[in-house]
């Protein structure tokens, strides 16, 4: 493919000014999945990715409290709309873990993918998926920037922006 045709992926920015309000705009995004989506999530420790994992299950309608499975990796969350699988890649070091564990088959399935610490298997996520970007702004602000890849991503993208801000 001629690399001059390749589009950029649709971004939006969002300044979160508390826990609430990033849990809020999970539940929006998780409003708005109707299965077989992948959602990246990268961000030093503390930045909200999983408060921002429970907004989503809040807004598939998961009953569970919703933690990080950083010892057992992956947690699966029934119960809602759809199933929540939610990964923590954080004690991975090797990107073919993922692979040799199995859960490639997940990225590929009809429930949601919510996966912290995306960055440590790069190069083995489908080409479409919402990567999701924290960072620390102050003890209370959060940035986070939405990057969309693919068509599917950018229409839910634009769906979020216009629905980010509603009550």
């Amino acid at each position: 493919m001629d690399r001059s045709m390749e589009v950029a992926p649709v971004s939006l920015d969002i300044i979160s000014h508390s826990v609430a309000q990033t849990q809020r705009l999970g539940a929006r995004l998780g409003e708005l999945l109707s299965g077989g989506e992948l959602i990246l999530l990268d961000g030093e420790l503390g930045t909200g990715k999983t408060v921002f994992t429970q907004g989503i299950a809040q807004g598939l309608g998961i009953p569970d409290i919703v933690n990080s499975p950083t010892f057992t990796i992956l947690k699966e969350y029934r119960g809602g709309r759809l199933p929540l699988y939610h990964f923590d890649l954080y004690r991975i070091d090797d990107p073919n873990e993922v692979l040799t564990l199995g859960f490639e088959d997940y990225f590929y399935g009809q429930g949601v993918c919510v996966v912290e610490w995306a960055h440590k298997a790069e190069g083995i996520w489908p080409a479409e998926h919402l990567r999701i970007r924290l960072k620390v702004i102050s003890d209370t602000k959060r940035g986070l920037v939405f990057q969309a890849y693919g068509t599917i991503y950018t229409q839910m993208l634009k769906m979020l922006q216009r629905t980010a801000y509603a009550h």
